[in-house]
């Protein structure tokens, strides 16, 4: 079946005793034993597994090409699981990419599980760096982020797995901008995809759930599975039901952030208050031919300096009127946001740079609403 048949059928039956289409939530935190102590029906308590849970397990493995996968409450969650996870069985430094995402970097650097981590910073959108940085410590994760968080640059999946893998790496991809939709890294030779499925994948901002999905059976899904259930780190049932239900239109909307975005995008280009634009469907963006060889399409995602820095920035945000100052990306609204200011004195965003996830309004609105807000520093 193609990607839009899976995203609407897998992981979800009619429910056997009311022939409901959409699945029933499943609240209850411990499940009846058979008279002789055994627990046919599967499950047995909460922490354990639970109906929705598994259902979304299954459809994420389904549009990933993963044999299998572990929902966490947070992508965060997710990530540290991966980390913790893979250490297991790849000894060696954690490669992250230069402008790692920043959520990944106060992971590394403000808590212990981080800062016992031996990490090496590199430029992952240079295989050839990647491989010169092997020369001085052996890598046991390279950890890639493709589109990256903000400054969308763009990742050769592929020539990053070779590299991995010829010096018994494995390789997690940070799949949450591009979705298994836009780009299945799996296929591309990566060992684990996590998401954030608060972004995209739920769709609608209003939920948070994190997954690791695996290429193949071994010991880091066993050791996956065993943080999941022996930490505590479960999603609830609501939660899980929530992230399979955005998943069935994940295709349709995609089609509509990336449309928007493009156009966007290229308006941006030729405005006379924006001095670059970051998106990887431009062909003057660096990582343009990769996206088109690894992507379906070119994400919902962008990012763009205004002439000026931090106070013309400031201002064009608060000039918008239909996209809203707000964290976060994947919903039915647009939402831009100062990265420089949130992230702090460890960003690597400009000061003049403006985070833009487009969301599914009109897109002559949102360009109408860009030139109001732009006409103000132009003048």
């Amino acid at each position: 079946m193609q990607f839009e048949t899976l995203a609407v059928h897998e992981g979800r039956d009619i429910d056997p005793t009311t022939g409901a289409v959409a699945p029933p939530i499943h609240l209850s935190t411990t499940f009846e034993r058979d008279p002789d102590g055994g627990f046919s029906r599967g499950f047995e308590y909460i922490r354990d597994d639970n109906p929705n849970r598994r259902s979304l397990e299954a459809c994420l493995s389904a549009l990933e090409g993963g044999i299998a996968t572990v929902a966490f409450p947070s992508g965060m969650a997710a990530i540290s699981a991966a980390i913790e996870a893979l250490r297991t069985s790849h000894e060696g430094a954690l490669f992250v990419p230069r402008d790692v995402y920043f959520g990944m970097r106060a992971l590394l650097t403000e808590t212990e599980f981080g800062r016992k981590l031996d990490v090496v910073t590199v430029d992952m959108t240079d295989a050839a760096a990647v491989e010169r940085a092997t020369r001085d410590r052996k890598p046991g994760i390279i950890w890639v982020e493709t589109p990256s968080n903000p400054l969308v640059s763009i990742v050769d999946i592929a020539a990053i797995s070779a590299i991995a893998r010829k010096h018994g790496a494995a390789v997690v991809v940070d799949n949450t901008w591009a979705t298994p939709f836009l780009q299945r890294p799996l296929e591309l030779g990566a060992d684990v995809v996590v998401h954030s499925l608060t972004k995209y994948i739920g769709g609608h901002s209003d939920v948070m759930v994190g997954a690791a999905i695996v290429r193949k059976d071994g010991p880091h899904l066993v050791e996956l599975r065993s943080i999941q259930r022996n930490k505590g780190l479960v999603p609830a049932p609501f939660d899980c039901w929530l992230a399979l239900r955005g998943a069935s239109s994940l295709a349709a909307r995609m089609t509509v952030h990336c449309g928007s975005a493009m156009a966007i995008a290229n308006f941006l280009q030729g405005h006379p208050a924006v001095t670059a634009v970051h998106y990887p469907g431009l062909p003057a963006h660096s990582g343009h031919e990769v996206a088109k060889r690894q992507m379906r399409d070119f994400g919902g995602m962008l990012s763009f300096e205004v002439r000026g820095g931090r106070e013309e920035a400031m201002s064009v945000a608060a000039a918008l009127k239909v996209f809203t100052r707000a964290t976060s990306l994947g919903g039915n609204h647009s939402l831009i946001e100062h990265r420089a200011s949130v992230e702090g004195p460890a960003t690597m965003a400009p000061e003049g740079l403006l985070r833009a996830a487009i969301g599914l309004e009109n897109v002559s609105d949102l360009i109408g609403d860009l030139r109001q807000a732009l006409a103000a520093i132009t003048e």
